[in-house]
């Protein structure tokens, strides 16, 4: 299948409405019907800003996450509506890609 791969790229101490930035990505991705995504914990980043951004041994709020979810062109286009329309501001990078599964889902 030819889809896209959206990687959502925030940082561990972010929120949505009370909601980790993160988690509420995950759940807003399952809702508009992705079939699965993966969280991912990174060491260290710097966004836009130049702000380096990075894990330390006494406080992960300041670690790097990021989401990566395959869809295909509807969810993907309904999912960037829905995140737009609730108002959050996210980093995230688009690939187009062509995406499946080996093996039966028996």
């Amino acid at each position: 299948m030819k889809g896209y791969q959206l990687t959502f790229y925030t940082q561990q101490d972010r929120r949505h409405d009370g909601t980790p930035m993160a988690e509420w990505l995950l759940e807003l991705a399952k809702a508009q019907g992705a079939l699965g995504a993966t969280l991912f914990a990174a060491n260290e980043s710097f966004g836009h800003h130049g702000r380096l951004h990075a894990a330390h041994f006494f406080e992960l709020a300041d670690q790097p996450v990021g989401i990566i979810v395959a869809v295909d062109e509807t969810t993907c286009a309904r999912l960037l509506a829905a995140i737009r329309a609730g108002g959050a501001d996210v980093f995230y990078v688009k690939i187009p890609v062509e995406y499946g599964r080996t093996g039966s889902d028996a």
